[in-house]
């Protein structure tokens, strides 16, 4: 067996020179400070300040379009003053449906033995699709008590999200987490805590397409005058951020015990799927419908 042993043990060498060679010319992770700000026990960090930057916003973002009476057609919608509440109720269903996501999506088995646990929010786990379902539950119960059409109300928010989604991926950079599969590509990066491979940085994949490129996609439909067929808007956002979903799951790295499925098949691909049909359907019924007189 000795003849063996030395070309094989070369070969290993000559992998691990190869990582080397490649960990080498990697990009190297940018030194962030996670803390921007440190007074005393109290820190002001950048992941948390991502997100308020990302809902302020959207917020902000939605109530300047509820302003332009060009881009409605006539079509009833919320006051702007109004959406200081919606912003609310959006975020509390961000937060415990994508809580309840995490729970239900991921590791039910856990959960189930520590039921406790699901409330430790300072814990970490949250899931997207979660967080999507229960902002839509918030938004059907805001306009429910202010009056207003529900699927104009799904449009106003799904205008701004992808600000939020933004905002948000560049936290997961930042922080670092959700980092990407190992790849020899010139702009891959060494994240700390991920090994010595070097990664594909998945998150401003996200960014770039989830967040950027579906918020110009999205405001240039508005200018087109999507916000006068409801739904349209939402329909829109559904089905671009499933296939943007769906592709940058090729490039992250998922949680072998909680997110991998087998065959390049992730938990994200699964999830954004559906969300792709019912883009699709909502944006051909909203085509339908007969668009308000000018």
């Amino acid at each position: 067996m000795a003849p063996f042993a030395a070309p094989r043990k070369g070969r290993l060498d000559g992998n691990r020179r190869a990582a080397h060679s490649h960990a080498m010319f990697a990009i190297p992770f940018p030194a962030i400070d996670p803390t921007l700000v440190q007074i005393g026990p109290v820190a002001i960090r950048w992941y948390g300040l991502a997100y308020i930057a990302g809902l302020m916003l959207a917020w902000a973002y939605a109530r300047l379009l509820t302003r332009r009476d060009a881009l409605w057609g006539g079509l009833p919608r919320p006051a702007a003053e109004s959406l200081d509440d919606l912003m609310l109720y959006a975020a509390f269903g961000v937060i415990f449906g994508g809580r309840l996501g995490h729970v239900l999506f991921y590791d039910p088995g856990h959960y189930l033995g520590h039921p406790l646990e699901i409330f430790a929010l300072w814990q970490g786990g949250m899931a997207f699709h979660g967080g999507l379902l229960g902002a839509m539950v918030g938004m059907a119960l805001f306009a429910r008590r202010y009056q207003a059409p529900t699927l104009t109300v799904f449009d106003l928010v799904a205008a701004g999200a992808p600000l939020g989604l933004l905002f948000g991926r560049l936290a997961n950079f930042i922080k670092p987490e959700l980092w990407g599969r190992p790849s020899d590509v010139p702009w891959a990066m060494v994240f700390p805590g991920a090994g010595p491979e070097p990664r594909h940085p998945s998150q401003l994949y996200e960014a770039g397409l989830e967040g950027l490129a579906l918020f110009v996609l999205l405001a240039l439909a508005i200018r087109a005058g999507a916000l006068k067929r409801p739904g349209f808007v939402t329909g829109l956002f559904g089905f671009g951020y499933g296939l943007a979903r769906i592709f940058c799951e090729f490039f992250r790295e998922p949680d072998p015990d909680l997110e991998k499925l087998g065959q390049n098949l992730t938990m994200g691909m699964v999830l954004s799927a559906p969300m792709v049909v019912a883009g699709l359907a909502l944006i051909l019924f909203s085509l339908r419908r007969k668009e308000a007189a000018p």
